[in-house]
């Protein structure tokens, strides 16, 4: 199907962009500019209360969300995206209530360092040390014990995957799922790699010679493209990871390697779900999920951890 209409209007009101790294502190602020205030933010839950996670890598800021009152819930650990330079608690607070919302989980969001200021690997290791520290926390957490899900959107998803690995390597096996929202798992951008960097390189939002100059804060920063903790789709032995659910979007230039890091999972023996999302563009769970059709992502969590 074509691009969705909605977002489609709204893509065509954005500005041409140059492909010059963007202004950091006038892209976040543009980005803060946009949240609603406090009280007007849904869903509406049981509680959200700011917190400060003790972790291996420091103090980190985390937003714990619990959707209505339990004795105890399964955790899930949300890891916005942003380019690795960008996001915030605040401007994927909708989507960390939702995904509480409609999975019934307790969510911790990740306040976690971000390029430029602070680099690789101290964002990677901020949401590693979270996702230790739920586990260690669970009964301050409420936590059943069970369900210990991992989530992220975009640069995001690069933690997810990131996370999983070392976790796997490090024998912390208490991370139940994976769920990598249009995930960018091959941070090299030769625009050879795969058809969609082509096939959807302009005009949906995220253009694929915007790809390298966005991220060019994190690779600058040390964050080596040939490392699998930044690309994991390279990493050589995905086997004994976590079982995942891969959403990616048709018109997105990363849909190819999300996809293929799928597939990469699948052959390793990892239990995979793999949903297109039609008519979406890159960053649809953040910036669209108003639209009925895509806030089911959400909808589509719930019964992908449910059912598992």
């Amino acid at each position: 199907m074509a691009l969705h209409p909605e977002i489609a209007k709204i893509v065509a009101t954005l500005p041409k962009g140059d492909h010059s790294a963007p202004d950091v502190a006038g892209w976040r602020a543009a980005e803060e500019g946009r949240v609603p205030p406090l009280a007007e933010r849904t869903p509406r839950l049981h509680a959200v209360a700011d917190a400060t996670a003790e972790t291996s890598a420091g103090n980190v800021p985390v937003r714990i969300y619990t959707p209505v009152e339990a004795d105890a819930y399964g955790l899930l650990v949300y890891f916005h995206g942003g380019a690795f330079f960008s996001g915030s608690l605040d401007t994927h607070d909708h989507v960390a209530r939702s995904l509480a919302k409609e999975t019934g989980l307790k969510v911790v969001s990740v306040g976690y360092r971000r390029a430029p200021e602070d680099a690789f690997p101290a964002g990677l290791e901020d949401c590693y040390g979270v996702v230790r520290w739920a586990a260690e926390n669970g009964e301050d957490l409420g936590w059943d014990g069970r369900t210990l899900a991992i989530a992220g959107d975009s640069s995001g998803g690069t933690f997810v995957a990131a996370v999983a690995a070392k976790a796997h390597d490090d024998g912390f096996d208490r991370i139940t799922h994976q769920i990598l929202y249009y995930p960018s798992v091959d941070l090299d951008f030769d625009i050879d790699r795969y058809a969609s960097l082509r096939e959807n390189a302009e005009g949906y939002g995220l253009e694929t010679a915007g790809l390298k100059p966005h991220n060019s804060f994190y690779i600058d920063g040390g964050a080596d493209p040939a490392d699998p903790l930044v690309s994991p789709i390279k990493r050589a032995d995905l086997s004994g990871l976590p079982p995942a659910l891969v959403v990616t979007a048709e018109y997105d230039p990363l849909r190819d390697e999300g996809e293929l890091y799928a597939s990469r999972l699948r052959e390793a023996g990892v239990d995979v779900t793999v949903s297109r999302y039609a008519g979406a563009n890159h960053g649809f769970v953040q910036n669209f999920s108003w639209i009925p059709e895509y806030y089911r992502v959400f909808e589509e969590t719930a019964a992908y951890l449910g059912r598992r």
